[in-house]
């Protein structure tokens, strides 16, 4: 299950609970982009309540968007991801080191004002 929701001119709120196969992603990404249409400078906050690797198919269709994908990133400058799983908050802020432009930073589930505020900062 995901949802993606505006909150906001600049700001997306991504949620993701268990597994995605490819016709979920193929949504989930078509409206992402819908939803990021517009945005400059924008900010995400990504809960991941129950990870589960996505199907093999899930991640073909990921891939085959790839070009789309590394522009919508530029709309973006800071992503704070909310979740339980530390290799996954890890892995994200490792993302945003490599991805000029884009901080991101991990927080636990419980953390979530936190992550509000560093959203909202400036730089």
């Amino acid at each position: 299950m995901y949802k993606i929701a505006l909150n906001g001119p600049n700001r997306l709120d991504l949620e993701l609970d268990g597994k995605l196969d490819s016709d979920a992603m193929k949504v989930a990404l078509d409206e992402l982009c819908s939803k990021a249409e517009g945005i400059e400078h924008g900010r995400m906050l990504y809960r991941i309540t129950n990870f589960e690797l996505p199907t093999f198919g899930a991640m073909a269709v990921e891939m085959s968007r790839l070009p789309k994908l590394f522009g919508l990133i530029g709309k973006f400058d800071r992503c704070a991801v909310l979740t339980e799983k530390r290799w996954i908050q890890k892995a994200s802020e490792i993302e945003g080191s490599i991805v000029p432009g884009l901080k991101i930073k991990g927080f636990d589930l419980d953390q979530e004002s936190d992550a509000e505020a560093w959203l909202a900062q400036d730089g």
